[in-house]
Protein backbone atom coordinates (compact mmCIF):
# COMPACT_ATOMS: atom_id res chain seq x y z
CA UNK A 1 0.00 0.00 0.00
CA UNK A 2 2.79 2.42 0.91
CA UNK A 3 4.54 1.61 -2.36
CA UNK A 4 1.39 2.39 -4.35
CA UNK A 5 0.97 5.65 -2.42
CA UNK A 6 4.61 6.60 -3.20
CA UNK A 7 4.07 5.74 -6.86
CA UNK A 8 0.87 7.80 -7.15
CA UNK A 9 2.04 10.71 -4.98
CA UNK A 10 5.83 10.93 -5.22
CA UNK A 11 5.78 14.46 -3.72
CA UNK A 12 2.62 14.83 -1.61
CA UNK A 13 3.47 18.33 -0.33
CA UNK A 14 4.06 19.54 -3.90
CA UNK A 15 0.73 17.96 -4.86
CA UNK A 16 -1.03 19.92 -2.14
CA UNK A 17 0.73 23.17 -3.05
CA UNK A 18 -0.08 22.81 -6.75
CA UNK A 19 -3.74 22.05 -6.03
CA UNK A 20 -4.07 25.04 -3.70
CA UNK A 21 -2.24 27.43 -6.04
CA UNK A 22 -4.31 26.32 -9.02
CA UNK A 23 -7.51 26.85 -7.06
CA UNK A 24 -6.41 30.28 -5.84
CA UNK A 25 -5.46 31.41 -9.35
CA UNK A 26 -9.04 30.94 -10.56
CA UNK A 27 -11.46 33.86 -10.43
CA UNK A 28 -13.94 31.80 -8.47
CA UNK A 29 -13.66 28.71 -6.35
CA UNK A 30 -15.80 25.87 -7.63
CA UNK A 31 -15.84 22.13 -7.10
CA UNK A 32 -14.70 21.56 -10.66
CA UNK A 33 -11.65 23.81 -10.27
CA UNK A 34 -10.72 22.17 -6.96
CA UNK A 35 -10.95 18.71 -8.55
CA UNK A 36 -8.94 19.89 -11.57
CA UNK A 37 -6.34 21.39 -9.21
CA UNK A 38 -6.04 18.06 -7.41
CA UNK A 39 -5.68 16.25 -10.74
CA UNK A 40 -2.92 18.67 -11.79
CA UNK A 41 -1.35 18.30 -8.36
CA UNK A 42 -1.15 14.54 -8.88
CA UNK A 43 -0.14 14.49 -12.57
CA UNK A 44 2.62 17.14 -12.56
CA UNK A 45 4.73 15.65 -9.73
CA UNK A 46 4.15 12.14 -11.10
CA UNK A 47 5.40 13.11 -14.58
CA UNK A 48 8.39 15.07 -13.24
CA UNK A 49 9.36 12.51 -10.58
CA UNK A 50 11.94 10.92 -12.90
CA UNK A 51 14.03 14.08 -12.52
CA UNK A 52 13.84 13.93 -8.71
CA UNK A 53 15.67 10.66 -7.93
CA UNK A 54 17.11 11.67 -4.55
CA UNK A 55 14.15 13.22 -2.78
CA UNK A 56 14.70 13.77 0.93
CA UNK A 57 13.04 11.01 2.94
CA UNK A 58 12.92 12.59 6.38
CA UNK A 59 11.13 15.92 6.13
CA UNK A 60 9.53 17.55 9.18
CA UNK A 61 6.69 19.80 7.99
CA UNK A 62 6.00 21.14 11.50
CA UNK A 63 9.61 22.32 11.83
CA UNK A 64 9.48 23.80 8.31
CA UNK A 65 6.50 25.95 9.25
CA UNK A 66 8.32 27.39 12.26
CA UNK A 67 11.46 27.85 10.11
CA UNK A 68 9.40 29.77 7.54
CA UNK A 69 8.03 32.08 10.23
CA UNK A 70 11.55 32.76 11.52
CA UNK A 71 12.78 33.51 8.00
CA UNK A 72 9.88 35.89 7.35
CA UNK A 73 10.63 37.73 10.60
CA UNK A 74 14.33 37.91 9.73
CA UNK A 75 13.48 39.32 6.29
CA UNK A 76 11.36 42.06 7.87
CA UNK A 77 14.07 42.96 10.38
CA UNK A 78 16.80 42.88 7.72
CA UNK A 79 14.77 45.20 5.48
CA UNK A 80 14.75 47.82 8.22
CA UNK A 81 18.45 47.29 8.96
CA UNK A 82 19.47 47.59 5.31
CA UNK A 83 17.32 50.69 4.85
CA UNK A 84 19.02 52.22 7.91
CA UNK A 85 22.48 51.32 6.53
CA UNK A 86 21.66 52.77 3.11
CA UNK A 87 20.33 56.00 4.61
CA UNK A 88 22.92 56.59 7.33
CA UNK A 89 26.22 54.86 6.46
CA UNK A 90 28.33 56.49 3.73
CA UNK A 91 29.84 54.14 1.15
CA UNK A 92 33.33 54.82 2.45
CA UNK A 93 32.34 53.50 5.89
CA UNK A 94 30.64 50.31 4.71
CA UNK A 95 32.31 47.11 5.91
CA UNK A 96 31.33 44.38 3.43
CA UNK A 97 32.60 40.87 4.05
CA UNK A 98 32.93 37.52 2.30
CA UNK A 99 32.19 34.66 4.66
CA UNK A 100 32.82 30.97 4.03
CA UNK A 101 30.14 28.92 5.77
CA UNK A 102 31.18 25.28 6.32
CA UNK A 103 28.13 23.07 5.90
CA UNK A 104 26.93 20.08 7.86
CA UNK A 105 23.99 19.81 5.46
CA UNK A 106 24.41 17.20 2.74
CA UNK A 107 21.01 17.00 1.01
CA UNK A 108 20.89 19.25 -2.07
CA UNK A 109 17.37 20.36 -1.17
CA UNK A 110 18.45 21.49 2.30
CA UNK A 111 21.48 23.34 0.91
CA UNK A 112 19.20 25.02 -1.64
CA UNK A 113 16.81 26.14 1.10
CA UNK A 114 19.73 27.55 3.12
CA UNK A 115 21.19 29.39 0.12
CA UNK A 116 17.75 30.73 -0.77
CA UNK A 117 17.15 31.87 2.79
CA UNK A 118 20.45 33.75 2.86
CA UNK A 119 19.76 35.39 -0.49
CA UNK A 120 16.18 36.32 0.43
CA UNK A 121 17.39 38.08 3.56
CA UNK A 122 18.35 41.66 2.58
CA UNK A 123 22.00 42.50 3.10
CA UNK A 124 23.28 38.98 2.39
CA UNK A 125 23.63 36.90 -0.74
CA UNK A 126 24.78 33.33 -1.37
CA UNK A 127 27.46 33.67 -4.01
CA UNK A 128 28.92 30.20 -4.50
CA UNK A 129 28.78 26.60 -3.36
CA UNK A 130 32.01 24.63 -3.23
CA UNK A 131 32.44 21.85 -5.79
CA UNK A 132 31.98 19.13 -3.19
CA UNK A 133 29.09 20.98 -1.52
CA UNK A 134 30.78 21.34 1.86
CA UNK A 135 30.87 25.14 2.09
CA UNK A 136 28.88 28.15 0.96
CA UNK A 137 30.35 31.55 0.10
CA UNK A 138 28.21 34.40 1.45
CA UNK A 139 28.57 38.14 0.86
CA UNK A 140 27.43 40.49 3.63
CA UNK A 141 26.68 44.15 2.89
CA UNK A 142 27.89 45.55 6.21
CA UNK A 143 29.18 43.87 9.35
CA UNK A 144 31.57 44.65 12.18
CA UNK A 145 31.86 40.98 13.13
CA UNK A 146 31.91 38.37 10.33
CA UNK A 147 32.19 35.57 12.92
CA UNK A 148 28.87 36.65 14.45
CA UNK A 149 27.21 36.49 11.02
CA UNK A 150 28.70 33.02 10.47
CA UNK A 151 27.48 31.87 13.88
CA UNK A 152 24.03 33.32 13.20
CA UNK A 153 23.75 31.44 9.89
CA UNK A 154 24.93 28.20 11.48
CA UNK A 155 22.64 28.32 14.51
CA UNK A 156 19.59 30.18 13.24
CA UNK A 157 19.29 28.52 9.83
CA UNK A 158 21.52 25.49 9.33
CA UNK A 159 20.76 23.97 12.73
CA UNK A 160 17.04 24.15 12.05
CA UNK A 161 17.44 22.77 8.53
CA UNK A 162 19.35 19.80 9.94
CA UNK A 163 16.29 19.07 12.09
CA UNK A 164 13.86 19.56 9.18
CA UNK A 165 15.72 17.30 6.76
CA UNK A 166 16.77 14.63 9.26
Amino acid sequence: MARAYRWLLPHPILTLILAVVWTLLQNEISAGMVVFGIILGIIIPWITSVWWPDTPRGFRLDKMISYSLIVMWDILVANVQVAWIVLTVPNSKLKPAWIVVPLKLREPEAITVLAGTITLTPGTVSADLSDEGHSLLVHVLHTDDPDAVLNDIKTRYEGRLLEIFS
